[in-house]
């Protein structure tokens, strides 16, 4: 999970992100997003892939747990964006074409509308209705900025169009997204936007750290059960997209950290056997059994370094907290113009 739409797997997303015949004629979704969709629901090991938590009240579920007191990434990048913002201003391009991935509700990236005055703000999130929203609030409070909103998965690949400038690109990816990708997506995702522009780009990126256990536990695990909601609500928004049948009521949230891979993984688990069926297909689900549905990678800072150096990008500064339990990172990456 993390602090940006993403959204944000496969992310975004750690949170951060598609839909299907009929069901893909009403929610715009190809047939192969369908078809994926259905195959990892019948897969040994059942999963849904995390960008499906943020339709319209995923993403409403998703900023009320950000205010959670166990959800420490959410204030803890905004307090190092707060403390090092003069650093990060001279740090990246100037007057640059800002690119938000999994823009969400936009506040992240408004932030730093005033230090970086960014000449464009594209904002780019699989929810493409939500973002919209955002941007009709901030034109009217930003009117030198030229602002585009995107309804994409770019976690397929980015597509930003001829009218998105290509000189001065600062990608812009908080919130810890980036975890929601196991390793060699990450880098797949990472080579992929460096790979966009033929021109020299910044990358501007949040990334949770390694930390105590019980303090992951909590964040992803809440006393009040908002991300347990969050969780949930996947199963709604699967049954309006793949026209499943799953009733909420039959699952439960289940948090837990995976040291062999350094990640939180999030499941649905089945609390009695269920049947569920769609357009089809069926499988029975017995007690117990869960649903994959996101992971949220922690990195050290040599980590990322050497991830980002396999991705083609050269890790520059690196700003955290006072006890490192996040970090901001700007990387760079050189033009292939000959």
């Amino acid at each position: 999970m993390s602090t940006h739409s993403p959204h944000s797997m496969q992310p975004q997303s750690g949170r951060r992100p598609d839909r299907y015949s009929q069901a893909s004629h009403a929610t715009g979704l190809a047939d192969t997003e369908l078809s994926e969709l259905s195959q990892g629901l019948l897969a040994p090991q059942a999963s849904i892939s995390p960008k499906y938590l943020y339709d319209t009240l995923g993403s409403k579920l998703f900023e009320a747990l950000c205010l959670l007191p166990e959800y420490y990434p959410t204030r803890t990048e905004a307090a190092i964006f707060e403390a090092r913002r003069s650093e990060i201003a001279q740090a990246v391009p100037r007057q640059a074409v800002l690119i938000d991935l999994g823009a969400g509700n936009c506040a992240k990236a408004e932030t730093l509308f005033e230090p970086l005055r960014p000449s464009h703000y594209i904002a780019v999130d699989i929810s493409a209705d939500f973002v919209r929203s955002a941007l009709r609030r901030l034109r009217p409070r930003h009117p030198g900025i030229r602002m585009q909103a995107l309804g994409q998965d770019f976690s397929r690949g980015l597509e930003l169009g001829d009218d998105v400038p290509s000189r001065g690109r600062l990608f812009f990816y908080p919130g810890s997204s980036l975890g929601n990708f196991a390793p060699p997506e990450a880098r797949r995702f990472l080579r992929g936007l460096k790979e966009s522009t033929a021109d020299a780009a910044s990358l501007l990126l949040g990334v949770d750290l390694v930390k105590d256990i019980e303090i992951l536990q909590a964040a992803y695990d809440d006393a009040l059960g908002v991300t347990s909601a969050f969780n949930l609500n996947v199963l709604r928004n699967i049954n309006r997209i793949l026209g499943t049948d799953f009733d909420v009521r039959h699952w439960q949230h289940i948090a837990l950290f995976n040291p062999t891979h350094s990640r939180v993984e999030m499941h649905l688990q089945a609390r009695h056997d269920v049947l569920v069926s769609w357009n089809g297909h069926s499988r029975r689900f017995s007690q117990g059994e869960r649903i994959h549905t996101e992971n949220s990678y922690k990195y050290t800072r040599e980590g990322l370094a050497k991830l980002l150096e396999e991705s083609g990008w050269t890790a520059g500064e690196f700003w955290t907290d006072e006890a490192e339990w996040f970090a901001v990172v700007h990387a760079r990456s050189e033009s292939t113009h000959p």
